[in-house]
């Protein structure tokens, strides 16, 4: 069975941390601009020094800089929501000599065995790994979080175009196994259209036969959704009963829907403010516990930027768990080059990862 690996805090009765000074800090002057020399944030846990006291900064992520509260704490912001008078922590060495420490070393593990060799085949990540001990990992995070975690799914269209794979999202949603759900205008309209004229982008959910005048589907649920007002008042009006947005009104699992230049429509509740979305997303990113992305490479990138590597529970801290799984290796191992640390890639057609998934937990 999948543990959850231990956390190791920096041992702070160390010469070095116990010397160090409090970290510097620069008031804002300009809102949304950092003083010069600040110090940005990464994916990895990062302690400064206030007040003598060695402190974590909570929901860090790529990219930000650290401000420090009036009690202390530290507070992680992008630098569009810096305010004038807030305190930003400046200094770039990060070795804890000057009140700043990443700590890169808090989950460290190795994979590698006593006696094992260094160089070995097939260490990579590509269709031809086997991914069975990535599945056991992921349904064992899935069991573990439903309850006391908080689980993220980020989709592409790709995994409502089929019957089954819009079954099999329902059923996830259905057993508590998604919190809160990121993707576009288009997983939510084909989903619906779907659920009204049983086809997607015009083609058959079962046969994947165009139907005639089928490309007209995807625009005449837009518009009655529009009509309705809402996507609830729509599934109320229409009385759709499946599907994975019905899943989630029904089950009050919040949905964000980032908006984009080629949207049609779009849906009422897509959000076309990014700055929205980045904060609705980040509401759920920094209390994620374990995150899969499906056939998205913008949405997940975008997710895993806004993801800390860590989160606080009532159990300590832990690692956040990201999956991205895709049919090209290339978007996979574009994800895991940006830094992320818990990810983890499986080569995959969506509709089998989720038959697979689905399949497993329903034992």
């Amino acid at each position: 069975m999948f543990q959850i690996p231990e956390y190791k805090s920096p041992d702070f009765t160390q010469k070095i941390f116990m010397d160090a000074p409090n970290a510097a800090a620069v008031a804002v002057e300009i809102p949304g601009v950092a003083p010069e020399n600040f110090h940005s944030t990464s994916m990895f846990p990062e302690y400064f020094k206030v007040g003598g006291t060695w402190r974590l900064a909570t929901g860090s992520r790529t990219d930000c800089v650290p401000v420090i509260r009036p009690d202390g704490s530290i507070d992680v912001k992008e630098f569009r929501r810096l305010a004038v008078g807030e305190q930003v922590v400046v200094g770039r060495i990060d070795d804890g000599s000057e009140g700043i420490y990443l700590h890169a070393g808090g989950f460290s593990s190795s994979a590698r065995t006593a006696g094992s060799d260094s160089f070995a085949f097939r260490n990579g990540r590509s269709r031809e790994t086997s991914f069975a001990d990535d599945y056991e990992k992921l349904i064992s995070l899935l069991k573990q979080d439903r309850d006391g975690g908080h689980i993220v799914w980020v989709l592409g269209p790709a995994a409502i175009f089929d019957r089954n794979s819009r079954k099999a999202m329902e059923y996830i949603v259905n057993s508590g196994y998604c919190h809160a759900l990121f993707g576009g205008n288009a997983v939510a309209t084909h989903d619906l259209e779907g659920a009204m004229f049983n086809t997607a982008l015009g083609q058959d959910l079962d046969t994947g036969i165009n139907i005639p005048n089928g490309h007209y589907h995807h625009l005449d649920l837009l518009n009655r959704v529009r009509r309705s007002g809402s996507i609830k008042q729509a599934i109320a009006d229409y009385d759709i009963d499946d599907g994975l947005i019905s899943a989630c009104v029904k089950n009050d699992v919040p949905f964000v829907l980032a908006g984009s230049i080629r949207d049609d429509g779009p849906l009422p509740e897509v959000e076309r403010s990014s700055d929205d979305v980045q904060d609705k997303m980040r509401e759920h990113t920094c209390r994620a516990t374990t995150i899969v992305c499906l056939a998205t490479q913008l949405h997940t990138i975008a997710t895993g930027n806004l993801t800390p590597s860590y989160v606080e529970t009532e159990d300590g801290i832990r690692p956040v768990f990201i999956f991205a799984i895709d049919v090209s290796e290339f978007v996979l191992n574009k994800l895991r080059d940006r830094g992320t640390l818990e990810v983890t890639t499986i080569v995959s057609n969506i509709q089998d990862f989720l038959f697979k998934v689905t399949t497993i937990l329903k034992g």
